[in-house]
């Protein structure tokens, strides 16, 4: 196609379905490629400066470590990694995406991590990666896995394989977001077994959710996937929440 042609068709579609940028409302150009406007765009962070080589939470008085994981004892997350700090414009975008139902912001979403995962040199001997799964009541509730959303595009987009339905979520635990760093780890303890553990045997993997906080969740994620055969298992999310 023509790129006039293009170009009058993205102007004709934008005034008849116009969009807004999720975090200020801002109306998008006709021409504007990405979900956010300029400013807002401009406003994503990457992880920048010093953080911690296991969990990856950054370190305002550097080291080497955190605090949560100096000293400690051998996990089942290997490593964790982010491609965004969870800043404003990035929280209204996951808002939008989960409980609003764009789950077409997945695709943009899951094309950033692609981008972010080439300068992780420490993630590149994971070639698999699967989703952090929903329940299935979870799952018809909100009608998509956002994790599983992210994960799908990013397979494609950065070279690895996508390892479809390998673990399950055996309980409908109740949501995190209220509860603390002990609490959290509590609540998701053996919430997730192996559906097809032989995705999983002898390989190392990369978990891909969409938000980090304790990483509770993918530490009770990367045990069943230890259980089932993994050699290894990373975490690497979209956001990490300081």
């Amino acid at each position: 196609m023509k790129p006039g042609f293009l170009k009058a068709g993205k102007w004709l579609l934008n005034a008849v379905l116009p969009r807004a940028c999720p975090h200020c409302g801002l109306d998008l150009h006709y021409l504007e490629a990405g979900p956010l406007c300029p400013a807002c765009a401009g406003a994503l962070e990457r992880p920048a400066g010093p953080c911690c080589g296991r969990c990856g939470l950054p370190l305002e008085g550097g080291g080497a470590s955190c605090p949560d994981c100096r000293g400690a004892g051998r996990r089942a997350l290997e490593l964790a990694r982010a491609a965004y700090v969870f800043n404003p414009q990035l929280r209204s975008l996951v808002h939008a995406c989960k409980y609003r139902g764009r789950d077409d912001l997945a695709l943009w979403l899951g094309g950033e991590m692609a981008a972010a995962l080439k300068g992780l040199p420490e993630l590149a001997p994971y070639a698999f990666c699967l989703a952090v799964p929903l329940h299935p009541a979870r799952l018809r509730e909100r009608g998509f896995n956002q994790a599983e959303l992210l994960a799908r595009r990013l397979a494609p987009a950065a070279g690895l394989f996508f390892l479809d339905g390998a673990l399950r979520r055996r309980r409908d635990t109740p949501s995190q977001t209220s509860l603390g760093r002990d609490a959290r780890r509590a609540n998701v303890e053996g919430a997730f077994e192996a559906a097809r553990p032989e995705l999983l045997r002898d390989r190392r993997v990369l978990l891909v959710d969409d938000v980090a906080t304790t990483l509770a969740t993918l530490e009770a994620a990367a045990a069943a996937a230890l259980a089932a055969g993994a050699r290894s298992v990373a975490a690497f999310t979209l956001a990490r929440e300081p």
